[in-house]
């Protein structure tokens, strides 16, 4: 094998590993989260942990993962969640699956004519 060929391998090998498993990433154990129904203008507050599954008006909201910056970095905190609408006596409407990011809410959006939903924090545990 050449050397370019063996750069190539190299470089490609540790991109694979970065993207697997980010250095700046500390796994959280909750994910604090916000709703706002646009008809209402409520809004809500609210925490989920890892697995769990949330009501805030005719969604559910499911939390599959959530990483967070250490904090010797500028803050971010980012969560996979699946989100579905429920209604009575209607079939189940998958609307989001996908990462949140809490710094930038548009940039991976739930788009809803009613609601909207957002990360604020991942916590760890450890965290108040």
């Amino acid at each position: 094998m050449r050397f370019g060929q063996w750069l190539r391998a190299g470089l490609l090998t540790a991109t694979a590993l970065a993207v697997a498993s980010p250095a700046w990433a500390i796994s959280g154990k909750t994910v604090v989260l916000q709703g706002l129904d646009k008809v209402t203008a409520r809004v809500l507050t609210f925490e989920a942990a890892i697995g769990q599954t949330v009501g805030f008006g005719a969604l559910q909201i499911t939390v599959r993962a959530c990483d967070r910056t250490p904090p010797t970095e500028p803050p971010e905190s980012i969560a996979f969640l699946d989100i579905v609408e429920a209604r009575p006596g209607e079939t189940p409407a998958d609307l989001f699956h996908g990462w949140m990011f809490a710094s930038s809410p548009a940039l991976n959006a739930l788009e809803h004519p009613v609601y909207d939903v957002w990360v604020l924090e991942c916590k760890t545990g450890t965290d108040g």
